[in-house]
């Protein structure tokens, strides 16, 4: 099970992880999250990170070192992990590299709520997704090439994974399609003609109705 944290915002790895390298105050932070890409790995709110460098600070993860000035620049805070910030960068990797968690993306949205489009839009659709997935399959190996001539594979592995799991996806969305034009896709008659005529299959109501309503705790 994933631990409650001090600082539960992936922002706040992501600052770790840059100030892991070097003390820096925080316009250097923001610049080496977007040099290394950071804001394409985990969520990353830019207008957040003095708060989220506020809060390491409080918990003691980071810690400030000294304030410096530019020509006429405003005095700038410059911070340095702590021990403790090192502890919870490692232990905090290791959850989640290790601990499977519940994610929700927002195509897995949509394909729960597929019903309520009719299935030839729906094919249509997918085929237009596929499109577009195929398209960044294409793009991702290109820069994962480029980069590998340059950039040890440690610090690639994340843009492997991303491709991996746009290789599976278009994967499955083509057998999805198969079955969707070939109509060996179980129901297929019974959703086209729902969007047809209006008219709910018995068998359909029958479901959402037994799945909708709560168990009677004493039955």
């Amino acid at each position: 099970m994933a631990r409650r944290r001090k600082v539960n915002n992936l922002m706040a790895l992501a600052v770790l992880s840059v100030l892991a390298h070097r003390p820096m105050h925080p316009y250097e932070i923001a610049s080496a999250l977007r040099g290394w890409g950071k804001d394409q790995d985990m969520p990353i709110k830019w207008g957040s990170l003095y708060t989220v460098v506020g809060n390491l600070d409080k918990h003691g993860f980071v810690t400030a070192v000294e304030s410096v000035r530019a020509g006429r620049r405003p005095e700038r805070t410059v911070y340095r992990i702590t021990d403790t910030g090192r502890a919870e960068l490692v232990d905090w990797a290791r959850e989640l590299l290790a601990t499977p968690m519940a994610e929700y993306p927002r195509f897995r949205a949509g394909l729960s709520v597929l019903a309520a489009l009719h299935p030839d839009e729906a094919t249509d659709l997918l085929r237009q997704r596929l499109g577009q997935v195929v398209e960044n399959i294409t793009a991702a190996r290109a820069e994962l090439a480029e980069h590998a001539t340059e950039v040890p594979r440690l610090f690639l592995i994340e843009s492997e994974y991303d491709l991996a799991l746009r290789e599976a996806e278009a994967a499955w969305i083509r057998t999805v399609l198969a079955d969707l034009d070939s109509g060996a896709f179980p129901g297929l008659d019974q959703w086209r003609a729902f969007h047809e005529t209006g008219e709910i299959p018995d068998e359909v109501a029958a479901l959402a109705e037994r799945t909708s309503t709560p168990n009677d705790p004493s039955d």
